[in-house]
């Protein structure tokens, strides 16, 4: 019998091929006690009836074999068939009852009638050694209800034929047939600043420290790159705030009364305020390196502050995937060649240029 859906909290490594990257990464850090908002993986299992489907597999087999590559508006056009066939294409009848009933019990857990929930794509080739394919596909915030959920988990589903998704396939030669789709049903965060951080400095590759990224309301303005985020290095060992960049935010995205997730302009009193306080980004850099020490490699993570959460406890951690460019290269020596591995400590620690970048700041600095 297959199973459609997997609680975060029950998920073991073995796993990893049923749910995609990015579920069995929540799995992994809610098992290693990280701040993870609680949810549930809807499986490939629950994506492989569409291909039980012999008339539906047919036209997108079609579909995709005679799309011109070279032609964006063939590509766009060909992306919309596909997906408007799947969206189409009605839900199999025990995936569906999983679902809904899955949702109606993460909303008994959370002590909310409708809780709301972040339903987030999670392909199977997310994070492959020789290709990302992460943020191709879609994600559908602040949805409330049993229907709402179930609509938005097929949505996920096609937007794994989205025309950026279909042509990088192409390009890397992975076979769309073979590529399936979880989905991450998550209960939703309120937040106030979100963003991303890596546990490396990704303009030069330095794992001694930790890089923040972030910005007011939802962490879509700082993903999609709508908004220059504010910009915070943190000393991995010590926590010290090495380096502050403080830049103007104009738009964010915020829950308006409607239960919608809309961009707003930032009221000026907050666009060159600083987005975190010097002890949330002590917090999120700190988190950031439990989820490395736990993968036992450099992350890149998306978190978030909750308002709703008192504080102290309300950075919370959204996602986490290895950080794959500085990652994959050799990292540098500390001495150079013909030089002892404490004379280059030595060096670096006496250079004026290392003790100018430790305390720069940029205009609209806390410090």
């Amino acid at each position: 019998m297959r199973e459609f859906v997997l609680w975060f909290d029950q998920y073991r490594e073995s796993d990893k091929p049923r749910v995609g990257g990015k579920c069995a990464s929540l799995g992994e850090l809610i098992a290693a006690e990280l701040p993870v908002p609680p949810g549930f993986a809807v499986t490939v299992e629950a994506y492989d009836t569409l291909r039980d489907d012999t008339e539906l597999r047919s036209n997108v087999r079609k579909a995709l074999a005679e799309v011109d590559l070279d032609d964006p508006d063939s590509l766009e056009l060909t992306s919309r068939y596909v997906r408007d066939l799947i969206e189409a294409s009605p839900m199999n009848p025990e995936v569906e009852r999983a679902v809904k009933a899955s949702y109606r019990e993460l909303c008994a857990a959370c002590g909310v009638e409708d809780v709301p929930v972040a339903v987030r794509s999670s392909a199977t080739a997310e994070d492959l050694p020789d290709a990302s394919f992460a943020g191709q596909q879609d994600t559908f915030l602040w949805v409330r209800g049993e229907d709402a959920v179930a609509r938005a988990v097929q949505r996920c589903w096609s937007s794994l034929f989205t025309a950026r998704a279909i042509s990088y396939r192409h390009e890397t030669g992975h076979d769309h047939e073979i590529i399936s789709m979880a989905v991450a049903v998550q209960k939703m965060v309120h937040p106030k600043a979100a963003g991303v951080a890596f546990t490396l400095n990704p303009t030069d590759g330095d794992r001694s420290q930790i890089a923040i990224d972030s910005s007011w309301g939802f962490g879509e303005a700082v993903v999609s790159g709508e908004v220059t985020p504010d910009n915070f290095l943190v000393d991995k060992v010590l926590f010290e705030i090495t380096r502050r960049t403080i830049s103007p935010k104009a738009i964010e995205y915020v829950l308006n009364g409607s239960d919608r997730v809309e961009k707003a302009p930032v009221p000026d009193d907050r666009r060159l305020a600083p987005s975190l306080t010097d002890h949330e980004i002590v917090a999120v850099a700190k988190m950031a390196k439990r989820a490395e020490r736990h993968y036992g490699r450099p992350q890149d993570i998306e978190w978030a502050l909750d308002r709703d959460l008192p504080e102290g406890d309300n950075v919370v951690l959204l996602q986490s995937r290895p950080e794959t460019v500085w990652s994959r290269r050799a990292p540098r020596p500390v001495a150079r060649p013909g030089q002892g591995l404490l004379d280059g400590i030595v060096s670096t620690l006496l250079s004026p240029v290392h003790t100018r970048d430790r305390l720069a700041t940029t205009e609209g600095s806390d410090m």
